[in-house]
C-alpha cells in the first residue's frame, strides 16, 4: 500500500479548472481544456479444456487514449511548431517529419484554490497526430476561435513527488 501524508482537514475533491500544461521545460500559455487520461487494457479470456462452461480473463495489451489540448487561437506559435514537425508542406520529398524531436514529454499539473500543485502527471513520447490551426468561422456566433492539439502517447504515470500540500489558511 501506498505511504502517503493525508491532510485530514480536506474533504472536498479538487476541481477541474485549475491547471498547467509544460513541454521542453516550460509552461504553455493559454491552455483551456484538456482531455482525459484513460487507457483501456484488453481482456484476453481462455478456458481450460477440461471445463467448458466458464472463462477465465487476464489482461491483454495497454493502449493508452491520445490527449487533446484546446487554446483559444494567438500569435503564439508553439503549437503549430511542434505540429510542423510532423509534416511541414513546405518540406516536399523526404523531409516530411523530424525524427530528431517530433516526440514530447509533458506535465500536467492540477492546483487546488491556493495555487498548490496537488497532482501531476507525467505523459511520456508524444507526438501531434492531428492539428486544428483554425476552427469553423461563423459571423452569427459569440465565441471564442479555438485550436486543437491531439496528441498520441506512449503511457502516462501520476509523479510520487507531488504530495498532498498542506492548505494555507487566509
Amino acid at each position: 500500500m501506498a505511504n502517503f501524508t493525508v491532510n485530514p482537514t480536506r474533504v472536498d475533491p479538487y476541481k477541474n479548472f485549475k491547471f498547467r500544461v509544460k513541454w521542453d521545460g516550460r509552461y504553455v500559455a493559454g491552455i483551456s481544456k484538456v482531455s482525459a487520461l484513460k487507457r483501456t487494457t484488453e481482456v484476453v479470456k481462455h478456458r481450460d479444456g477440461a471445463d467448458p462452461s466458464t472463462s477465465h480473463k487476464s489482461p491483454g495489451r495497454t493502449e493508452y487514449e491520445a490527449i487533446t489540448l484546446e487554446r483559444g487561437v494567438t500569435h503564439d506559435p508553439d503549437f503549430e511548431d511542434w505540429a510542423r514537425k510532423v509534416w511541414d508542406v513546405r518540406g516536399g520529398q523526404g523531409k516530411e517529419i523530424s525524427l530528431k524531436d517530433f516526440r514530447k514529454n509533458l506535465r500536467l499539473e492540477l492546483y487546488n484554490e491556493a495555487g498548490q500543485v496537488v497532482i501531476a502527471y507525467n505523459v511520456f513520447r508524444c507526438w501531434v497526430s492531428e492539428y486544428q490551426a483554425f476552427p469553423d468561422l461563423d459571423a452569427n456566433a459569440n465565441a471564442i476561435a479555438i485550436a486543437h492539439l491531439k496528441l498520441e502517447n506512449e503511457g502516462w504515470m501520476q509523479d510520487p513527488d507531488v504530495a498532498e500540500p498542506a492548505e494555507p489558511s487566509f
